[in-house]
């Protein structure tokens, strides 16, 4: 029996490190249980989880990512009041940091569908919804992730970034959707390996800072309605 019950967290902001360790344990409880199932011949309820969380100032590096597009020596992050990771998500180098809405979907897509691209895609369908929420048009840009303002043309600009890791069909780290952002530490690296492509904020399109609950309460609706989970 599929189990579509989410447990909601908002962590606030919190460092990187806690919430990636919490996150981990999270995850390897999640797998654990998926292993004992299926060893056992048991059908406990894999919960799934959903957090929103802020960081401080962070960089961090996926799998695939260059530490080349760090463009911070130690004493540079130390000047900017910054931290780097190199973490074991899919994807290249990003910035997290206050305004920024991260997300945290710990999944058992066996409970949704177990697709890895449907996921994603379906994640970047939450957030260009959520965009259309206040009149910013936002869609996809082929060949990469994520969600883009103006991706038909020069003045392509990414607003959100998606890297995950899957084991088990469990999922764990997301998304960061720029709010608020303070997007000049987005000059310290090249975002996500791409060096001639902007990045934005809403706060940057509409010229106003945005209600961060405000914002989180209707993400957090739009991801509850396309995965047709309930929050809790």
């Amino acid at each position: 029996m599929k189990n579509k019950d989410v447990i909601f967290q908002d962590w606030g902001l919190m460092d990187y490190q806690l919430a990636w360790d919490k996150q981990e344990a999270i995850f390897a409880e999640t797998v654990d249980l998926k292993t004992q199932n299926r060893n056992n011949g048991t059908e406990i309820a894999v919960p799934n989880h959903l957090i929103f969380v802020e960081h401080p100032h962070v960089y961090t590096l996926g799998k695939s990512g260059k530490p080349e597009n760090l463009l911070l020596d130690e004493l540079g992050l130390k000047q900017k009041n910054a931290t780097y990771h190199k973490i074991n998500r899919g994807g290249d180098i990003t910035y997290h940091g206050p305004g920024q809405l991260v997300g945290y979907p710990i999944l058992d897509l066996d409970n949704f569908f177990t697709d890895i691209h449907l996921y994603l895609r379906t994640l970047e369908e939450a957030i260009i919804l959520t965009l259309a929420d206040y009149g910013i048009s936002s869609g996809r840009y082929t060949g990469f992730t994520g969600v883009w303002l103006d991706a038909d043309n020069q003045k392509a600009r990414k607003i959100c970034a998606l890297g995950v890791r899957c084991s088990r069909w469990v999922t764990m780290h997301g998304f960061a959707f720029n709010v608020n952002t303070d997007l000049n530490y987005f000059k310290n690296i090249i975002p996500c390996g791409i060096d001639d492509k902007d990045v934005t904020s809403m706060e940057r399109e509409l010229g106003f800072k945005l209600d961060m609950e405000e914002v989180k309460s209707k993400l957090g609706q739009h991801i509850a309605s396309l995965f047709e989970m309930k929050l809790r």
